[in-house]
């Protein structure tokens, strides 16, 4: 069973008992690997609904059961009485919790039909919480208490010890906060992402078994990309491959670049300590980038001290030697490279799609877009904000989470006078304060004839609409037959949505844009309805939260069109491209600046961060440094960043140290004008 495969795939392929690591380097063929070895297990007698493959995103998920489909699916005959082959069980981490806590978060005292708040719903808790601590926003912003409590959960700590690990004063209100907002939303019956993985690890570790039937269910498990797994992950993968060990997992940790949320690369590492009869398997064929490219690419990542020994072997000989640019600032930079790319395209050998510029701080991308405007090239700025973000997309979603359960109280107060209804702010005010008098929610209230009718009349015959609308809306539900999408058109239809967003926004461009995007999320929910063995709302609603930024994301849609990529080397992963400009090549932007206060392992996660970036390139690689940067509207000298010394084997020039030395002492300088700063607000305000 060769299939085109190497001897290193094959062994991964074959192997089907016991624990494996699968290293696979940088453009080896691993979604391949994975794919084949799960079509091996069922080939050889395994039912493939006994395996479960756990990846990270919903487009790894997907892309992994189109495959598997394709290779299995017709040559399989249902089991007697069923009216589908079973199939594997492929999902993303949170997916799968997302089903273990459907049939057992009662026990954790969470209705079995919780709701899961997104980042929306969280920053209103977070909001609210904060009032209650008095906490001004200039202290903690909604944003960054959410940062410390899901940085806490993705460790595994609970509320009640995240004091004892709290330092700076933000982070003693945070944890302050932290018993707060986790008692609110339980309170509405809800759990956020990072929950999902907290409270099924709490379920395996509290409720024996629950862990003893969850686990039988399978008997292999799968886990790609191994490397970026925290520690609720792993402790859930211990727990559902402990009694069987049919593990295997696939990963780099030369490519573990999510340490800013809570992956932990020492899992991968540490993984034969863990199981000690583990086989390891290296892909270290790399069928992506020439000799010259990967050359660079071993070189610079050498320098990480605690990593698995590999060495990335070409499969494409010879290539253009990666080149290193100096300009004059950003703008010369940005400049530049247009330039370049430009002149390229005219020859017409090179579409935009084949070009990327790789950039490590969300402030870097804005010149170059300017000059590429100016220049008239098409480029895509990928990972800017969430379809799912977008005003009108989150309002259609809240009106459908109120229909499915009138319960949701986050939902219900940002849709509850939109499109205008009469509901005004004085009139939710009181419905809230009654709400909380009275133990119940403002859903509830709305049944309370006695006080709705102290409310103004235009307030009442709203709440009227209201209820109305949803109790159509779930009345359509019931009947057999019922469309979903055909459902929310209706809802659209009733809402007069359409118009509200012509009201709301004049232009004719905008409105339109908006428009179409609500024509999306009916096309996302016929799609699903379509694709979804059991389809229902609540399921959609499931899909849609834990997508995340995937749901209608522009990621993919923008990479369809034919334009430039600006993104992020966190964007990048995974990706690949014929000519790839890393930008900002400097110390303080790569590595960035925070990472450069003696902190080791930082450093060596922002190496694995140019390394990520260096094995994007296919053909061509370009580093680029400015010799100024403008900060504060002062021009300000850069400093070479460390890597370029390591990628050009001068990684002993007296320049090297010189440069890290005066980029340390420039975050030093921040840092103190920071405390300062700071210190003299709070005595201001004392």
């Amino acid at each position: 069973m060769s299939h085109g495969l190497n001897p290193e795939q094959q062994e991964a392929v074959q192997t089907l008992t016991g624990p494996m690591l699968v290293l696979a380097g940088a453009g080896s063929g691993k979604t391949r690997v994975v794919t084949f070895r799960i079509a091996n297990l069922i080939r050889h007698g395994t039912r493939a609904d006994r395996i479960l493959a756990v990846t990270f995103t919903n487009k790894a998920a997907k892309e992994m059961r189109e495959r598997i489909t394709k290779m299995i699916g017709p040559k399989r005959r249902p089991p007697r009485g069923a009216t589908a082959p079973p199939a594997p069980v492929i999902g993303t981490f949170h997916s799968n919790c997302v089903q273990i806590l459907r049939r057992h978060a009662r026990k954790l005292g969470y209705p079995e039909r919780f709701a899961i708040y997104d980042r929306s719903d969280q920053e209103s808790t977070a909001r609210e919480v904060l009032r209650q601590l008095r906490v001004h926003t200039g202290m903690l912003k909604p944003a960054e208490f959410l940062s410390h409590v899901s940085r806490w959960k993705n460790a595994g700590v609970r509320f009640d010890q995240a004091h004892e690990l709290a330092r700076t004063d933000a982070e003693h209100v945070a944890a302050s906060g932290y018993r707060r907002y986790q008692q609110a939303i339980k309170l509405c019956g809800a759990m956020d992402f990072d929950d999902l993985l907290l409270s099924t690890e709490q379920l395996f570790r509290e409720f024996d078994e629950v862990r003893v039937a969850e686990a039988g269910r399978f008997d292999h498990v799968l886990v790609d990309e191994y490397q970026d797994t925290n520690q609720s992950q792993y402790a859930i993968i211990c727990a559902l491959a402990g009694t069987h060990r049919n593990l295997c997992v696939v990963g780099d940790d030369d490519q573990s670049i999510y340490g800013w949320r809570g992956a932990e690369v020492r899992h991968i590492l540490s993984f034969s300590k863990d199981w000690p009869d583990a086989k390891i398997v290296r892909l270290e064929a790399n069928y992506r980038s020439t000799t010259a490219i990967l050359e660079v690419a071993n070189r610079l990542i050498g320098f990480n001290k605690t990593r698995h020994d590999k060495v990335l072997k070409p499969a494409r000989a010879g290539g253009t030697p990666p080149r290193i640019l100096q300009f004059k600032n950003e703008v010369e930079e940005a400049r530049g490279i247009t330039d370049e790319i430009r002149k390229v395209l005219e020859r017409r050998q090179h579409e935009p799609r084949d070009f990327a510029i790789l950039f490590r701080t969300n402030e870097q991308p804005r010149v170059f877009e300017t000059e590429l405007r100016k220049a008239q090239i098409p480029y895509s700025l990928v990972g800017s904000q969430s379809f799912f973000d977008r005003k009108e997309v989150r309002d259609l979603l809240c009106y459908l989470r109120i229909v499915d359960n009138p319960l949701d109280e986050v939902s219900l107060l940002r849709i509850i006078n939109v499109p205008q209804r009469g509901i005004g702010a004085k009139s939710v005010e009181a419905l809230l304060t009654h709400a909380v008098s009275q133990a119940k929610t403002v859903w509830e209230i709305f049944s309370d004839k006695v006080f709705v009718r102290g409310l103004p009349e235009p307030a009442q015959r709203g709440i009227e609409r209201l209820q109305l609308l949803s109790a159509r809306c779930q009345n359509k539900l019931t009947q057999p037959e019922a469309a979903l999408a055909g459902v929310l058109r209706e809802l659209v239809y009733d809402l007069d949505y359409m118009a509200a967003l012509e009201r709301m926004y004049p232009q004719a461009d905008e409105a339109q844009a908006r428009q179409a995007s609500v024509e999306e999320v009916i096309n996302a929910l016929a799609e699903y309805e379509a694709d979804a063995k059991s389809p229902s709302l609540a399921g959609f609603l499931d899909d849609v939260t834990l997508a995340g930024k995937e749901f209608g994301s522009p990621k993919d849609k923008e990479q369809q069109r034919n334009a430039v990529s600006l993104m992020t080397y966190h964007s990048a992963k995974g990706l690949e491209f014929p000519f790839v400009y890393m930008v900002g090549m400097e110390e303080g932007i790569l590595p960035h600046r925070r990472s450069l206060a003696e902190n080791y392992d930082d450093v060596e996660e922002e190496r694995r961060l140019c390394y990520v970036g260096v094995t994007r390139a296919q053909d061509e690689l370009t580093l680029c440094l400015p010799l100024q940067r403008m900060k504060w509207g002062r021009p300000q000298d850069t400093f070479a960043s460390r890597f370029l010394y390591e990628m050009t084997g001068q990684a002993d020039n007296p320049n090297r140290r010189r440069s890290i030395d005066s980029a340390r002492k420039q975050v030093a300088a921040s840092t103190r004008a920071a405390a300062k700063k700071s210190a003299a607000k709070s005595s201001k305000k004392s």
